[in-house]
């Protein structure tokens, strides 16, 4: 855990993530200097994440057949640098494409490196996994505001800045991955005593049936956390009848919470079992989700704000390393399909909550909401333990 590279690989993914967390705010300026419509702007965000999820465990198959280190900068750099071209484009399918296109980066980066992180980990799997992912939620949260500061001041063309911080990082990553590589070798070969003689750890057969079933678990997690997202703010705004301002900030300290639950959970599941700690997080979900519904007052709301964000982001890193260890012959396509599903099958499943939104009201589809978290609960009952880490727990 004191291998300088895992921090480096947690501020390469800032430096990926920040374009995807850039986006949304971007799509506002999109419309007042081109005048796109509501269509438009949806499917601009369509473009960014659903061929991306798609890809990305191909990506990870790949990574799987032979080491691929050079994915990591190529893909910060294909990330970085069609978003901020998007700045140049007049043209909607110009644009369109263009972001279509980071969102494939994007893919390509990912799996290999969370399959390096995961070896680069040791036995602190779960920590090392949060911090891998906090350098992605802070690229999430910095980028909407680095968005705002540059187009204000630099027109479209600011979004330019992501160009160059692309280039700089993807050029580091390249340089170092041969190293980065290296150093996870020698983790994975000699164990925490520094025994340089001690065999490499086994490889388990892979466990298809219960990969399916965390995958489902992680749908549901998945669409819970962007129903929270999309609609915990409206539900405060038009049935708390808060101030927009006061529902809006609801999303802000839920962003801060979740880096700290994610940091939180990757140690508790190191120490606990993963298995143990996604099933309590998702229990935990239920009934502070139930009170926030049924009681309808925003100081209960905000009470269960970070208990909520420690239950939704503080099984980030169990899931992460119990789709790693069923799938431990697969651990790039096991992280892509983890990584992938995880950021988009919610935003993928969001319209049909508001759809029922449409037709049933704000307060009937955070219900939904309710019902959905529930049945991801119950899913997670039925995941043991992956038997590498039993092994490790065990010993």
């Amino acid at each position: 855990m004191k291998n300088r590279y895992l921090y480096f690989m947690a501020a390469a993914h800032f430096c990926n993530d920040i374009n995807t967390g850039a986006l949304p705010a971007l799509l506002p300026f999109y419309v007042s200097y081109y005048g796109m419509d509501y269509t438009s702007i949806a499917g601009l965000l369509f473009a960014g994440s659903f061929l991306s999820s798609v890809i990305q465990p191909l990506f990870g198959y790949l990574a799987d057949r032979k080491s691929r280190q050079w994915f990591m900068g190529f893909g910060i750099m294909v990330t970085g640098g069609f978003l901020g071209i998007t700045g140049l484009l007049q043209n909607y399918w110009a644009i369109f494409t263009a972001i279509t296109i980071m969102g494939i980066g994007s893919s390509i980066f990912h799996p290999e490196a969370a399959r390096l992180v995961n070896a680069l980990a040791g036995e602190k799997k779960g920590k090392a996994m949060s911090i891998f992912s906090v350098g992605g939620n802070a690229g999430f949260g910095v980028g909407p505001l680095l968005v705002v500061f540059l187009i204000t001041n630099f027109g479209l063309e600011g979004s330019l800045f992501f160009c160059a911080l692309s280039l700089v990082m993807g050029a580091l990553m390249l340089l170092f991955a041969k190293r980065i590589v290296n150093s996870a070798t020698r983790v994975t070969q000699v164990d925490l005593k520094g025994d340089s003689t001690a065999a490499p750890e086994p490889v388990y057969d892979n466990d298809w049936p219960n990969f399916g079933k965390l995958t489902f678990v992680i749908i549901l997690r998945s669409t819970v956390s962007a129903g929270v997202r999309g609609f915990l703010p409206l539900f405060c705004i038009q049935v708390i009848l808060a101030s927009h301002a006061v529902g809006t900030a609801t999303l802000s300290l839920l962003s801060v919470a979740g880096i700290f639950a994610t940091l939180i959970g990757g140690y508790l599941a190191d120490r606990y079992g993963y298995a143990r700690i996604l099933k309590i997080g998702t229990i935990c979900m239920v009934p502070i989700l139930f009170m926030m519904v049924y009681f309808e007052n925003i100081a209960v709301v905000y009470l269960l704000l970070i208990p909520l964000s420690l239950s939704v982001q503080g099984t980030y890193s169990s899931f992460v390393v119990m789709g790693q260890s069923y799938l431990s012959k697969n651990v790039g396509f096991a992280s892509g399909i983890t990584l992938g599903i995880s950021f988009s099958a919610g935003g993928m499943l969001v319209p049909v909550i508001g759809n029922y939104a449409d037709h049933y009201g704000i307060s009937q589809a955070m219900w939904l909401i309710v019902i959905i978290a529930t049945l991801c609960a119950l899913g997670s009952q039925f995941l043991p333990e992956p038997k590498s880490l039993l092994k490790k727990k065990a010993a």
